[in-house]
């Protein structure tokens, strides 16, 4: 993948965030998310590319944009299949609480797991435990090894964990196991790639979320070297026969780092609020705004942190429908 596509996806999640970071605090999700789709899929449509949507908004009779199956750019080529949460924590963004970001991955079609909006189970860790966690050992088994990749104790580690009750055991057996937690409301894609950043508190994330939300942590962590296992969990038979309409052939199949991301990946991320690694947009006044981004290759391993100062009204001057200023 040509580099130069990797700026043109930041400029994607830099304007969904400036769209969302508008509704912080205001307790509208809906309007929240809505700006940040809006923004996000008008900038996808400025650039040199044929994008087609496999993680996104949902299906296309529940999501009017950045549907599954949605195409975007603005050319026939190159043709890339995309990933992408437009608002990363909505529910956050609207409370005013910390992580929220605008999330996109692209790689070479056929490179991402088409994964169904159902529940998956998660481990992930850093590079340091990379190829030593498995969804088939026991929370304390996982901890075990991790301390020991780590050169270090369970009591050194801290697990972070989605704040809910279908957790109840899981935090119970790591608190057992001696380990610290660390409870979020939502967000765990940012959670996941914190576990590979050496100035966050977190070394592995734990539970079951979002499954679009792990073939997006997966796209991240192939580019820093850390690494993910995943299981969809299928509550009832709705859900499994719409798993199995988005291809899915194996419900009991444990998916790794290259089975949920793989090939060449680009992997772009906007605060929208402050988090464990990213600062959320700030607003000056007379249409002056930062952002703080991330954006990461697998080809080279880069990470770049971008801090950006917009003059939104230039900016968007020649936009299609722009992100109030």
């Amino acid at each position: 993948m040509d580099r130069h596509y990797t700026l043109e996806f930041l400029r994607a999640t830099e304007v969904a965030a400036i769209a969302s970071a508008r509704y912080m605090g205001r307790g509208d999700e809906h309007a929240a998310d809505a700006a940040a789709v809006a923004a996000m899929r008008s900038m996808l449509n400025t650039i040199n590319f044929y994008g087609r949507v496999v993680i996104g908004e949902g299906e296309r009779d529940k999501a009017p944009m950045l549907y599954i199956g949605e195409e975007v750019g603005k050319s026939k080529a190159p043709k890339f299949d995309i990933a992408l949460d437009p608002l990363e924590g909505t529910t956050i963004c609207a409370r005013g609480g910390t992580n929220a970001c605008a999330v996109i991955a692209v790689a070479e079609q056929g490179n991402f797991l088409h994964a169904p909006d159902l529940y998956m189970e998660k481990i992930a860790v850093g590079p340091q435990a990379k190829g030593v966690i498995s969804l088939l050992r026991t929370p304390t088994a996982n901890l075990r090894a991790v301390a020991e990749a780590k050169a270090c104790k369970i009591a050194d580690l801290t697990v972070c964990i989605l704040d809910r009750e279908r957790h109840t055991e899981l935090i119970k057996e790591v608190r057992a196991a001696g380990a610290r937690i660390f409870l979020i409301g939502d967000g765990d894609v940012s959670a996941a790639i914190a576990t590979a950043n050496p100035d966050s508190d977190i070394d592995i994330l734990m539970g079951s979320g979002g499954a679009p939300e792990g073939v997006l942590a997966a796209a991240a962590l192939r580019c820093v070297g850390g690494d993910i296992q995943g299981k969809l969990l299928c509550r009832n038979d709705t859900e499994a026969t719409r798993a199995k309409r988005m291809g899915v052939d194996d419900l009991e199949r444990i998916y790794d780092l290259d089975s949920l991301a793989s090939g060449d990946v680009v992997f772009c991320a906007t605060g929208v609020t402050t988090g464990t690694f990213l600062q959320g947009v700030k607003f000056y006044g007379r249409g002056r705004v930062r952002t703080h981004s991330v954006v990461m290759r697998s080809q080279s391993g880069t990470v770049r942190y971008i801090t950006a100062e917009h003059d939104l009204p230039r900016k968007f001057s020649d936009m299609p429908n722009p992100p109030p200023t």
